[in-house]
């Protein structure tokens, strides 16, 4: 019995909390609607849009032959490949870029901007560069090819690096997302809004109900006194006041002023 009490108590919490939600639903759907439309404008007016160019190279060391090229040789130069990945992305190579475009950012922050990718199962590496203007980005994809093609055969003793793919112009930019933006910020608005709603009901211990006196108290409520829809309990407070006023009996004298 106690297990059967204990759950369907539960369940009526649950249903109180459902209520209390749905009860303020209109606040948490205005709080969702203006959440949303500031991440709108924020996306929107106030993130600068950004654009990706990609280049490819392939790799050739000098062991290998046109002609032969046994597995072996094959497992050691894909082995090598993640070398090659930390060598595009080396401190000489960002230093030089930067200063043949004469870029306004530092080290660390033009690093963040590049992203090397080895697609599975090939030797190839991808070099993607982000910045604002589509025209910069692939002249930085394209210098950052160029000068760490030279960095790898130097450091490396590669016989060569060659071209898969050469650096685009984007067309299309790839941040910031605005319809996921707005979706997100709306989400997180009506999330917090609602954990909002449910600390303050947790907060609030005064006894509004008779099941709140009778569940929180132990105590039986003997009866109730309705208020009329609409109606305050101030205004109902007010009204029997005057209510009593205008019951007194009629005869009773006056009282006479003191002169």
């Amino acid at each position: 019995m106690d297990n059967q009490n204990y759950y369907e108590e539960i369940e009526i919490d649950i249903k109180e909390l459902i209520g209390v939600v749905l009860k303020r639903f209109w606040i948490i759907f205005i709080v969702t609607l203006v959440t949303a439309i500031i991440a709108f404008t924020y996306s929107k007016f106030r993130i600068t849009p950004q654009y990706e160019s990609t280049t490819q190279i392939y790799i050739l060391s000098k062991s290998e032959d046109a002609e032969r090229v046994t597995y072996s040789d094959l497992q050691v130069g894909s082995q090598l490949t993640n070398d090659y990945m930390a060598l595009v992305k080396s401190r000489p190579v960002l230093e030089t870029v930067i200063s043949d475009l004469n870029l306004d950012v530092t080290n660390k922050e033009f690093a963040n901007k590049i992203e090397v990718s080895n697609p599975s199962n090939t030797r190839i590496i991808s070099i993607t560069a982000r910045y604002s203007d589509p025209e910069v980005a692939k002249e930085i994809v394209d210098k950052i090819r160029d000068v760490s093609s030279e960095h790898i055969k130097k450091i490396m003793d590669i016989e060569e690096v060659n071209i898969v793919e050469e650096g685009n112009v984007p067309q299309n930019k790839v941040s910031p997302n605005i319809l996921q933006n707005t979706i997100i910020g709306g989400i997180l608005g009506g999330i917090i809004t609602t954990l909002a709603i449910l600390i303050i009901y947790f907060l609030d211990d005064s006894i509004k109900t008779a099941d709140d006196v009778e569940r929180y108290l132990g105590l039986s409520v003997l009866g109730t006194i309705p208020l009329q829809e609409g109606e305050t309990l101030s205004k109902g407070r007010k009204k029997k006041k005057s209510t009593m006023y205008r019951n007194k009996p009629m005869n009773q004298p006056a009282r006479s002023r003191r002169s």
